[in-house]
């Protein structure tokens, strides 16, 4: 079963960020048996000074297929965030079946990117589907965010990623059809055109994401002027500028 786990807001300013504190929680997820730890996405929502964030009010959400029982990978979850999150941190937690994702918290992940929302909707609108919500620390704030994240998550069309495999890992030149079979990548596209390119040869500086566009895990790439290469990917400004 795939299973959907957001958190927010479990850090401080002086702490490791939140996205930080979802890949170290996947990887503890992936430990477990009949567990696989698929990835992360990070998910920008409203940046407005009546909200209290530590710097970027952004959520994250971890991706995993497991057959264990959803109450004891959620309570494994909780004992993290209880743990680890920062002082003077409000931090939440959702999980959920990604089939359980429903319209209404799709919106909500919507609305978060534009709206300031408040702990008792969201907590209705969990209550209403097969979401577990609850927060841990300071004001709990972070129940707003995780609840949109999952939504946003499910919508497939926001965000990029944290955590995929290969990506801390793998830089330098490749051939393309090689690195597909070696990065956990759907597709390669160039971002002027949006053509996609299924062959030839690319050049990875370090820092990559792939970007979360119609569900599908997407590089995006700009062509090189280079003998050796023919593509590269794009610059961490415009990889933040099109995954917000």
């Amino acid at each position: 079963m795939k299973i959907l786990i957001a958190i927010d807001d479990t850090d401080n300013l002086e702490s490791r960020g939140t996205g930080f504190r979802a890949r170290e929680l996947g990887n503890q997820l992936g430990l477990m048996d009949n567990t696989v730890y698929c990835d992360v996405t990070r998910h920008q929502l409203l940046f407005d000074p009546r909200i209290p964030y530590t710097s970027h009010n952004s959520a994250a959400c971890i991706s995993i297929e497991s057959n264990l029982n959803i109450d004891f990978l959620r309570r494994h979850c909780e004992n993290y965030l209880i743990e680890t999150s920062a002082e003077g941190s409000d931090a939440g937690l959702c999980v959920i079946p990604y089939d359980c994702v429903t319209s209404e918290i799709q919106a909500w992940g919507n609305r978060a990117k534009v709206e300031i929302l408040t702990m008792d909707e969201a907590r209705e609108i969990a209550a209403k589907s097969d979401a577990f919500l609850e927060g841990y620390t300071g004001t709990k704030g972070g129940i707003i965010g995780s609840l949109a994240a999952v939504g946003l998550r499910k919508i497939g069309n926001d965000g990029r990623f944290l955590h995929v495999k290969g990506m801390r890992d793998l830089k330098g030149g490749f051939d393309i059809k090689n690195f597909f079979n070696i990065a956990d990548i759907d597709q390669i596209v160039e971002l002027e055109t949006g053509k996609e390119i299924t062959s030839g040869t690319i050049f990875l500086e370090e820092w990559w994401r792939p970007v979360l566009k119609n569900k599908n895990k997407v590089l995006f790439v700009e062509s090189i002027k280079n003998n050796d290469y023919e593509w590269t990917n794009i610059s961490k400004d415009v990889i933040r500028s099109i995954s917000s």
